[in-house]
């Protein structure tokens, strides 16, 4: 094989391919959007692809990357965030951590710190980032909001999202066959190739699809991934930060006890003022304005001084001169 004609055959490969790959893409687009715009629920008996057509359990696929094309269940990434009040923050997260760990799930993050109620009071407050398996998140939120002994007074805050990935994956699954056909028929044209620069110019065109392939690889890993286990964010507050305002063993309600809290609040802002009046404002400026002070007062002392020694010697000036005599 010459170089002009392995030249031909990469560039009518790759128009080839080129031409393969918007085809599937449509194809399988208008065959996704066919079953979703059809209302037909998996329980009426959708069409399901064979066993053999899924990468993943966790992800029951979407579409094959090595088979046909055929509609399944769809994929759906869900994540929760929720804030609730509890006894000891940092003791629900520790238990969160263990919950998750018992039903297959982990931890992403965990962070304790310290917060303060609106007397004053320092308690600990505390954060945690968790993913369980998708089918146990709606189990997992409800016993997380039973950690307060009260789900329905102490969950502060309860969100759930979803994003519905099925399309990217979909277009990911068919440049996926595509690439990979194309490094099928590259490996091929590199076994054909006569002499060293044929097989560097096959090897330069190979390695760029491996590359994309890869690619590919990695962002449908993280759809999979994502899918199969959900993300739970979860702020531990404790219950003192989110106690109403009693009086006297009194607790207020509605615009009273708003009015009173507003006033308490002006209170201790009025007071951590004059905190920061004494101890940081006042040295300032006795540092500062007091030598400023003494330096002007000098001055303006100075300047009365030589005003008063001018005129003194105005004075004796016009004292010393001898009036005209008379005639």
């Amino acid at each position: 094989m010459n170089k002009k004609s392995l030249f031909a055959v990469i560039v009518i490969l790759a128009f080839v391919l080129s031409a393969c790959a918007k085809a599937a893409t449509y194809e399988e687009s208008r065959s996704y959007d066919n079953y979703a715009a059809s209302g037909v629920s998996e329980e009426m008996g959708a069409p399901e692809a064979p066993a053999a057509a899924y990468e993943s359990d966790a992800v029951k696929g979407v579409y094959s990357s090595t088979g046909a094309t055929a509609p399944i269940k769809q994929m759906i990434i869900k994540n929760a965030d929720l804030t609730v009040a509890v006894d000891d923050p940092g003791a629900s997260m520790n238990a969160i951590n263990e919950m998750a760990n018992g039903l297959g799930g982990h931890i992403v993050t965990s962070y304790i710190y310290k917060a303060y109620t609106n007397s004053g009071l320092e308690v600990p407050e505390a954060t945690i980032t968790v993913r369980v398996p998708a089918d146990k998140l709606d189990m997992t939120i409800e016993q997380i909001k039973n950690m307060s002994g009260d789900a329905s007074k102490y969950t502060i805050n309860e969100s759930i999202s979803g994003q519905d990935v099925t399309q990217e994956y979909t277009d990911l699954a068919s440049r996926l066959r595509n690439l990979e056909e194309a490094d099928k028929k590259l490996s091929e044209l590199y076994d054909l190739a006569e002499n060293t620069e044929e097989a560097l110019a096959v090897y330069s065109q190979k390695i760029q699809i491996t590359e994309q392939i890869e690619v590919i690889k990695g962002q449908m890993q993280y759809y999979e991934q994502s899918a199969a286990m959900s993300a739970i964010s979860v702020r531990l507050v404790a219950k003192e930060t989110i106690a109403p305002v009693t009086i006297a063993g009194w607790e207020p309600k509605g615009v009273a006890r708003d009015a009173v809290q507003s006033l308490i609040n002006f209170g201790k802002g009025f007071v951590e003022f004059l905190i920061w009046l004494v101890i940081l404002v006042l040295p300032i400026i006795v540092i500062i304005g007091a030598p400023i002070f003494f330096f002007v007062r000098w001055l303006i002392k100075r300047g009365k001084r030589k005003e008063a020694a001018r005129q003194q010697a105005l004075r004796e000036a016009m004292a010393s001169q001898t009036p005209p005599e008379m005639k």
